[in-house]
């Protein structure tokens, strides 16, 4: 068995932590060398995601009731956050609400500048410091609707994407409390029914950067950010995710996976740092109907990239509907051997950019999933609302999941 060497300082740039280096040492190691990641391949290797996995639960209760909910039904994820916000059709001033209403933030003395005045309007992740009330309804409804997990209001909630609102330093206030909005929605749905168990997952965007490709067409080995600087991001977002008390981690709408590989990396380094881990699910993006990621994997690809992780599920959301999806879903449940998720559009953008397909249509052809032994997780993307959840919910409710299809197959 191949055993992955760490090398000394100067032959590659993305540092591991020290505590790596009982994988194999380099023979020549002194304690006061700097431990690097030589190439993706070590990245990739089964022996990184192994010590992780052998972590115990952060939350072992909860991770307990997760399994049983998963090993019994088919789980609903919730639908679309920007759907949902953009019904309260909020201007600027409903954007910074009270505390940033003056300036960049009335919660900290701070010298005035001209980003002070920068638009704030988009920002949706800020939401969760200047309107946490809205934040809070729209997981209620969700969970009203039906769901079985929510998603944190943190898909931009990095510095690379903050950066655009000049808000970088309130990145780590954003992830604990977006965490923290979710979990306490989760708590009130099961002190109403208790036999019921919710879950908060913590949701890491892809960012607004790429690793993979240039943004610039005239200078393709151009990158507007390296595999370290996201890493640094991401562990910024998961230090906040978990002490806000997410239940789940999930690396969502994958377009480039050297992207996903850092969160990861991140999250690996973070779960060891803890002494525990969490659950954790991928969902990547299909861009287009050619079948591949932004970067070029089509869904098989994207899971052998990723397996190594070991991640409770894997699957697909974003960009395309259900029925476009399909094959794709498809081709994951071929192959994966853990539990599949898929949280599509509701259809495909109208000339307007609005998105039309109906709770009930979505629902007929995600019953077919359901029906065919695909899902074990299956939530909404852009459009979807929680009509569409409460819909979708009915209708994969007499159907098993993937799993369990799987298990008695074995």
């Amino acid at each position: 068995m191949h055993t992955p060497r760490l090398c000394h300082p100067g032959t590659s740039r993305y540092p591991i932590p020290l505590s790596l280096r009982e994988i194999s040492p380099d023979p020549g190691f002194q304690p006061e060398h700097r431990i690097f990641a030589p190439d993706l391949a070590t990245l990739t290797h089964p022996m990184f995601p192994a010590m992780t996995h052998a972590l115990p639960w952060l939350h072992p209760d909860r991770a307990e009731k997760l399994e049983t909910a998963l090993d019994s039904r088919i789980l609903l994820l919730d639908g679309a956050m920007g759907t949902m916000l953009q019904r309260h059709g909020l201007d600027e001033s409903g954007y910074r609400g009270e505390r940033f209403a003056h300036g960049c933030d009335a919660h900290h003395e701070h010298e005035h500048d001209a980003s002070c005045t920068r638009d704030l309007k988009g920002n949706n992740d800020l939401l969760s410091l200047s309107r946490p009330e809205i934040i809070r309804d729209i997981h209620a409804a969700y969970l009203d609707a039906g769901a079985d997990l929510v998603e944190t209001n943190t898909f931009n909630a990095t510095r690379a994407s903050q950066s655009d609102y000049r808000m970088e330093d309130l990145v780590h206030e954003l992830n604990v409390e977006g965490a923290r909005l979710a979990r306490a929605a989760c708590a009130a749905a099961e002190k109403r029914d208790p036999a019921r168990p919710r879950f908060a997952v913590g949701v890491l965007g892809p960012t607004s950067r790429t690793a993979s490709i240039s943004p610039d067409v005239n200078d393709p080995g151009f990158r507007n950010i390296d595999f370290q600087q996201l890493v640094d991001n991401y562990t910024e977002a998961v230090d906040g995710l978990i002490e806000g008390g997410a239940d789940i981690l999930m690396i969502e709408t994958v377009f480039d996976t050297l992207n996903a590989k850092a969160a990861l990396y991140a999250i690996d380094a973070e779960f060891r740092r803890r002494g525990g881990r969490l659950p954790l699910m991928v969902s990547g993006t299909i861009t287009d109907r050619s079948g591949r990621t932004l970067s070029g994997q089509t869904p098989e690809a994207f899971h052998i990239s990723l397996a190594h992780a070991r991640p409770m599920s894997i699957g697909l959301n974003c960009a395309l509907g259900a029925e476009e999806l399909r094959p794709h879903v498809q081709a994951l449940a071929a192959h994966a051997d853990c539990r599949i998720s898929t949280h599509p559009n509701a259809g495909l953008p109208n000339a307007f950019g609005e998105y039309e397909e109906t709770p009930e249509h979505m629902a007929r052809t995600l019953e077919s999933f359901a029906a065919e032994g695909l899902l074990d997780i299956v939530g909404g993307c852009c459009g979807t609302t929680p009509e569409h959840i409460e819909t979708i919910a009915t209708a994969v409710r007499g159907h098993a999941p993937r799993a369990m299809r799987k298990d008695d197959a074995a």
